[in-house]
């Protein structure tokens, strides 16, 4: 009788839903351990996909219809993608949903959410156990996505983990180099109206992700921030100071409503320092920057 053949061992499958920046940043870490599926509403993309180590899908979450291969493709899924820019609802991520429910659904769902969901906290520390009180559509529509991943990993057996993420930047990051809005001379409030902002490394929070992968539980969400815990006038005299540039003018509230976008107000509108003890003790992730200063240098 001849031997049998050993098993073979393939390697794990993850659908990376919304590959922008920092998917690319988690698939090179992932590189040679993972088979990466990144799904992408862009056929243009695909050269960009195949070359950074993923097999690109086209497929589009506004329509339903063309999420149908999904079904059965991978063993977890890294979702990225945001929700629509309008309404207090996901149904993004509920078609998603409903695409990987279809056959054969993935054992772990990491989803990137927001630290918006807790609206205004005046200042406050607070943990993942906080209450979400979203005041902005925005926030609204992250809770809302939250909410069906979340009935869906109890209604179908998914490992569902969140990470809450508040303000991504890199000095590589297109439009998230924080010394770009010092060099434009945007304002920030006075000190006695500023609120306490939080904020991400893009590498931190790509190997975050990559942890929440590995360990993150079921059913849990934690806060993938960094140590930082300043005002935001005080976070970008930082980066002035450090780069070499004149520290932002100061202007007061009433001022700010009079010259800045209702989206620019509305994150001058909620402060909030975040806890991170789940990130570090239970996902085990050692930030490589833990505060702005140690990422300009």
């Amino acid at each position: 009788m001849p031997r049998p053949l050993p098993p073979v061992h393939r390697r794990p499958v993850l659908l990376i839903v919304g590959c922008g920046d920092v998917g690319l940043r988690v698939l090179r870490l992932l590189q040679g351990r993972w088979r990466v599926l990144a799904l992408t509403s862009s056929a243009d993309r695909a050269p960009e996909l195949r070359a950074a180590g993923a097999v690109p899908i086209v497929g589009n979450l506004d329509v339903p219809a063309t999420l149908d291969r999904l079904a059965g493709l991978a063993d977890a899924v890294l979702h990225l993608a945001p929700p629509p820019a309008t309404g207090t609802t996901d149904p993004r991520t509920a078609h998603l949903v409903n695409a990987l429910a279809r056959r054969s659904p993935p054992r772990h769902i990491v989803y990137a959410s927001t630290t918006g969901v807790y609206g205004d906290c005046g200042g406050a520390w607070l943990d993942e156990t906080r209450r979400c009180a979203p005041a902005t559509p925005r926030a609204q529509r992250r809770v809302d996505a939250e909410a069906r991943l979340r009935w869906a990993g109890r209604a179908f057996g998914w490992r569902v983990s969140v990470l809450r993420i508040p303000g991504i930047y890199a000095l590589d990051r297109e439009g998230g180099d924080p010394r770009e809005r010092v060099r434009r001379g945007a304002p920030v409030l006075n000190d006695d109206e500023d609120v306490y902002t939080n904020h991400i490394h893009a590498d931190d929070l790509a190997r975050a992700c990559r942890a929440a992968l590995m360990r993150g539980a079921p059913q849990r969400i934690y806060h993938a921030c960094d140590d930082g815990a300043l005002k935001t006038g005080a976070h970008f005299d930082l980066v002035a100071d450090r780069s070499g540039l004149p520290r932002p003018p100061r202007i007061s509230r009433a001022e700010a409503q009079a010259c800045m976008t209702p989206v620019q107000l509305s994150f001058l509108s909620e402060s909030r320092r975040l806890s991170n003890r789940r990130l570090k003790q239970e996902l085990r992730v050692k930030l490589r920057y833990p505060t702005i200063s140690s990422a300009l240098g």
